[in-house]
């Protein structure tokens, strides 16, 4: 971090030189979400190289932002947020929120990954409105390398929600069927599920409840709700 110096007493400078580095407040955003493990973060930050991020792990730990301490399972290594680290939440939120206000929604759209929001969704699926059993989500994407097509949301009450790229075998409850800039869309707060099945830009197949109650249940954005506003 010393060759990135501003070189000034300046408060703000010297959170610049530890914040401001690429990546770092991304990574920050992942793990405010609940990423702890490298794997998980990987995830989160998938255009990120594991060289990079490691070596942005150990900058933030160097800084007293992030501690490093063997976790419970098989005692892998977690990554947790100091109480320094922990204060920077509302900032790292002011950024999301300022991104969602200001930035316009075309550029933003033109951004697709998705991985990146496959992970998301997993993590803020709410699974109230759900039925109080095993519901399995096949998600089928258009216009993305064959690879990354299909993927599958598995909630199981009081175990959380599990995704997958290889089909886990359970039968599917619900297909969901979408280009990933709609699915996007929706994910941001710039679309809503009802207007994209009615352009019929969404199909939606199988089980009718979990069908009508998809914009419930389904895991938007934190920052879905900031109100867009023009420059």
């Amino acid at each position: 971090m010393a060759q990135g110096s501003y070189m000034q007493f300046c408060p703000v400078a010297m959170a610049a030189e530890i914040l401001c580095t690429r990546w770092t407040v991304v990574m920050l955003r992942e793990m405010m979400a609940g990423s702890t493990r490298f794997n998980d973060l990987r995830r989160g930050v998938p255009r990120m190289s594991p060289a990079l991020l490691s070596q942005r792990l150990k900058d933030l730990e160097a800084a007293g932002i992030v501690e490093r301490k063997r976790g419970g399972e098989g005692g892998l290594y977690e990554y947790h947020l100091t109480s320094s680290g922990r204060e920077l939440k509302p900032i790292v939120m002011a950024f999301g929120a300022w991104g969602q206000r200001w930035i316009e929604s075309e550029i933003a759209l033109d951004q697709l990954d998705v991985q990146l929001l496959m992970w998301d969704m997993r993590r803020n699926l709410d699974p109230k409105p759900m039925p109080a059993r095993r519901s399995t989500i096949e998600f089928l994407f258009s216009g993305v390398p064959r690879n990354q097509r299909q993927w599958w949301l598995i909630v199981t009450p009081g175990q959380g929600t599990e995704l997958c790229t290889i089909d886990p075998g359970y039968d599917v409850d619900l297909y969901v069927a979408s280009d990933l800039r709609t699915m996007t869309a929706i994910w941001m707060g710039l679309d809503s599920v009802r207007a994209a099945v009615r352009e019929e830009r969404v199909q939606l197949t199988g089980d009718k409840t979990l069908a009508s109650n998809m914009q419930t249940w389904l895991g938007l954005s934190p920052f879905a709700r900031e109100r867009k506003m023009v420059a």
